[in-house]
């Protein structure tokens, strides 16, 4: 980390400190890793994000990197966008939409109904059948989550209504469409790739700040076992039912955890660009979604990328269910 983002750390969490001379003195003492150090410990307190967050618009999660939300419900079909300015969500649009007709999850292809869940947006298609009116949006659905629970299907769009204006159908195959004139001032306005759609059964759920401190500690310690190589630490941060990308369950990836931590390697990982999201589902599970950009430096391995955690918030704890 460099120094002057070091320092403007030190200024951001100074309330959960001691004075500035202090921090010199660790800097005297330490330099930059120790400075690093103390920061990283503060983060993996509530505390600090508690306090951290309380000016903040958290209303629909944390977003270190992103710029426009649209949210949707199904039950009584309306698609919104919010957009990020200054810190706050500022709503640009809230519509009516046609939605797919089948209630709860999408469970498999052709089953007409419009998906649950966190979705990102993963390309702009235009030159369609006109169908789907002047454009449209595609989703990454089924995501990582989703294929683990053995979801099928493909092709969930925002887009538009037909161009020649015969829309008999109330309903869609399990896309979200709105009018033409709307989308086309959402196309003008967006950039996609900066963008997320959240699908609700019901009525949104705002999120609780107390989530999010209990979340954003709990990755930085989960963190800090990685790279300290405490395995029993890191391991208590996965619930029983996880499951890899690859469709490793949690027994043998629990294996091949404690073998490759017993080498004690010395590691780097920084995390930054974190996206936290609430996971709509209708087993009233408390589930979010995260997002970071991970970098990742060991003797054996190097990765710079993005990483997805599946995670649950229960008796106060993340519990990771799935992981890319």
């Amino acid at each position: 980390m460099k120094i002057f983002q070091i320092f403007g750390l030190c200024l951001m969490i100074s309330f959960a400190s001691a004075s500035d001379l202090e921090w010199v003195e660790l800097y005297k003492k330490g330099g930059s890793n120790a400075i690093e150090q103390k920061i990283d410990s503060i983060m993996q307190t509530r505390g600090f994000w508690s306090e951290a967050l309380k000016e903040q618009d958290t209303r629909f999660g944390y977003y270190e990197d992103l710029k426009y939300l649209f949210i949707a419900t199904k039950d009584a079909p309306t698609l919104k966008l919010y957009v990020l300015n200054n810190g706050k969500w500022n709503e640009k649009l809230n519509v009516n939409s046609l939605v797919g007709s089948k209630s709860g999850h999408k469970e498999k292809e052709g089953d007409l109904a419009t998906p649950i869940g966190v979705y990102t947006l993963n390309a702009r298609l235009t030159g369609l059948d006109q169908y789907y009116g002047p454009l449209a949006f595609s989703t990454n659905y089924p995501n990582l989550y989703d294929r683990l629970q053995k979801r099928t299907g493909y092709g969930i769009w925002i887009h538009g209504m037909p161009l020649d204006g015969n829309r008999k159908d109330l309903n869609t195959r399990g896309c979200i469409a709105i009018e033409n004139e709307k989308l086309s001032s959402v196309d003008a306005m967006i950039n996609y790739r900066q963008s997320l759609l959240v699908t609700f059964e019901n009525k949104e759920k705002e999120v609780k700040k107390e989530d999010l401190s209990v979340l954003l500690a709990d990755l930085y310690i989960w963190k800090n076992a990685w790279k300290g190589s405490d395995v029993d630490k890191y391991l208590e941060f996965y619930g029983k039912d996880f499951t890899r990308f690859d469709g490793m369950k949690y027994a043998e990836f629990e294996q091949n955890k404690r073998r490759i931590f017993a080498r004690k390697e010395r590691k780097e990982i920084l995390f930054s660009k974190i996206n936290i999201s609430p996971y709509p589902n209708n087993e009233n599970r408390h589930l979010f979604r995260i997002s970071f950009y991970e970098d990742y430096k060991a003797p054996s391995y190097r990765f710079s990328g993005e990483k997805e955690l599946y995670v649950e918030l229960k008796d106060s704890k993340m519990q990771i269910l799935a992981e890319r």
